[in-house]
């Protein structure tokens, strides 16, 4: 049974029929956070919509974030406290509203080392507080995110077992937002603009654009289509540029380690290392619901990188290793790395700025470009602040269009969302409600019929069958690597991604009718292997 907010085969091939007698009042070009949340807040007011992107949802940028929705610490140290106020505003309502079965609390313990400088400790605690400030300010409750306490060396060593206990003095605890799966947070988005009546278009690779027109090709067929629109608004992040030259746009890449939750001492808080002679500039190692630690991120400028997966190089890793080995008891080698990511950052270069400035100082404002004749372009920001550069280019299009309709987005829940009580009463895995919110057991339902569907893909990830048929038949899925690589995150382990592989296209070929027998044997003998 279909769904008006399901995005799959069959609605992309109704949006492209549409389109092809049909003008909307906003055409939107690309599918990462920043295009998808254009088209909601467009569609949420009653426009009529039509979001491009050449590939996959959320196959740029968007995809290989640190998985933070965060209040901008590092912001405060720099003294952007527009950012940083800008961040808390939407954290809050990300958590409180809009997404909370999608973004939990995640503690994270800033430790103080016996040689820490004591004016740097107290600097950190001073920034700290002000944060505290902003998110109380900001009406955040503190049963969402707890105030700051400070901790005892055994205590830092309890919740991050990894740290070396006798390097350890004292550490401090504040609270941030965490988003499990950064993708689903796009599909969610997308999901509920579809809901609304948003055409959203999958492997159209747009070739051209006007304020209001563009022209794509459709890269299944090989055909050819021209969009007609009130507005175009070109979201296409690190390749914004590409359709509005005059933009200085740099590509920051921010690489993630992959390592296993074990190797660490399954640590129960994330922890920050501070990156020498960078005072606010942190190493991350992040905790994941998946059984891995994500450790992150870079700040390199890259202008040679395929935005879709950016290579790691070799002096990334030697890197991150370097900083968080300072705190470490038994410090990590190459060999506890079983996967790599990285994203390419569009970050907006203010005018003057020297060209080889590094890209860890250029602030993460956003822009929106709006230039008569051509598109309304928004770029940089960062994936918490979405839903706000979403706002800001909606009512450029809106003045455009000479409509006087405000956004609804700040209080709007996405498909999934709702308030913890009525999250607590899903019959569904804790797991499974804290991907899908209130849809995980009709995504678990998919195994009634095909019982192998529930069965976990690779032992220790919690990855079943039935997500990847839903990613199928409701969030646009097509290819294996859409399964693999973002419906679910087993991509980002290369050895997990080859023990599922056998499974997704079995997936896909019971999406399409034709799944021959005794898959499930091959399912669970790789599922074994781990």
């Amino acid at each position: 049974m279909s769904n008006p907010t399901w995005i799959n085969a069959q609605s992309r091939q109704q949006g492209l029929e549409r389109l092809a007698d049909h003008t909307v009042d906003v055409a939107v070009v690309g599918g990462g956070i920043t295009g998808v949340g254009v088209a909601l807040d467009a569609a949420s007011r009653g426009l009529s919509v039509a979001l491009l992107e050449g590939r996959d949802l959320g196959s740029g940028t968007s995809g290989y974030s640190s998985k933070l929705v965060h209040g901008g610490l590092r912001y405060l140290a720099k003294m952007d406290l527009a950012v940083a106020w800008e961040s808390a505003v939407e954290r809050h309502r990300l958590m409180s509203r809009i997404a909370p079965h999608l973004i939990h609390p995640l503690a994270f313990v800033i430790p103080e080392m016996v040689d820490t400088p004591r004016g740097e400790a107290a600097l950190t605690g001073t920034g700290v507080g002000i944060y505290d400030v902003l998110r109380r300010a900001a009406r955040t409750r503190g049963s969402v995110l707890p105030r700051p306490q400070l901790l005892s060396g055994p205590a830092v060593s309890a919740l991050v077992p990894a740290l070396d206990p006798a390097a350890v003095r004292r550490g401090l605890m504040y609270w941030d937002g965490q988003v499990d799966d950064d993708v689903r947070l796009v599909l969610a988005v997308a999901r509920t603009a579809a809901g609304l009546g948003a055409h959203v278009l999958r492997d159209v690779r747009v070739t051209e654009m006007t304020g209001t027109t563009v022209a794509a090709v459709d890269t299944r067929t090989g055909q050819s289509l021209s969009v007609r629109a009130g507005a175009v608004v070109n979201a296409t992040g690190v390749w914004a540029a590409d359709f509005a030259p005059e933009l200085a746009v740099t590509a920051s890449r921010g690489t993630h380690l992959v390592v296993r939750s074990e190797r660490l001492g399954h640590p129960r808080a994330a922890h920050t290392v501070a990156v020498p002679g960078h005072f606010g500039r942190y190493v991350f190692v992040l905790p994941q619901p998946s059984g891995y630690v994500y450790i992150g991120l870079t700040d390199e400028e890259d202008r040679i990188s395929d935005g879709h997966r950016p290579t790691v190089p070799d002096q990334d890793v030697e890197f991150l290793l370097g900083i968080v080995n300072t705190t470490l008891g038994a410090p990590l080698t190459r060999e506890d790395v079983v996967g790599t990511f990285a994203g390419l950052r569009p970050l907006v270069r203010p005018a003057g700025t020297q060209p080889d400035a590094g890209t860890a100082d250029i602030s993460r404002r956003h822009l929106v470009r709006d230039v008569p004749g051509e598109p309304i372009t928004v770029v940089g920001g960062k994936l918490t602040t979405y839903r706000r550069m979403a706002q800001d280019a909606v009512d450029a299009a809106a003045a455009r269009l000479g409509v006087d309709r405000r956004s609804r987005t700040a209080r709007m829940p996405l498909v999934g969302a709702a308030g913890p009580a009525e999250l607590a009463g899903v019959t569904a895995p804790r797991r499974m409600v804290d991907r899908y919110g209130t849809e995980a057991a009709r995504v678990q339902a998919l195994a009634r019929d095909e019982p192998w569907l529930g069965d976990e893909i690779v032992e220790g990830t919690g990855f079943t069958g039935a997500e990847l048929l839903f990613g199928v038949q409701a969030e646009g899925a097509a290819t294996v690597e859409d399964l693999l690589a973002r419906r679910t995150r087993l991509a980002f382990v290369p050895e997990d991604a080859e023990r599922a592989r056998d499974v997704a296209e079995s997936v896909l070929e019971l999406a399409a009718g034709t799944r021959p027998a005794g898959v499930v044997h091959t399912q669970r003998a790789r599922g074994a292997e781990r």
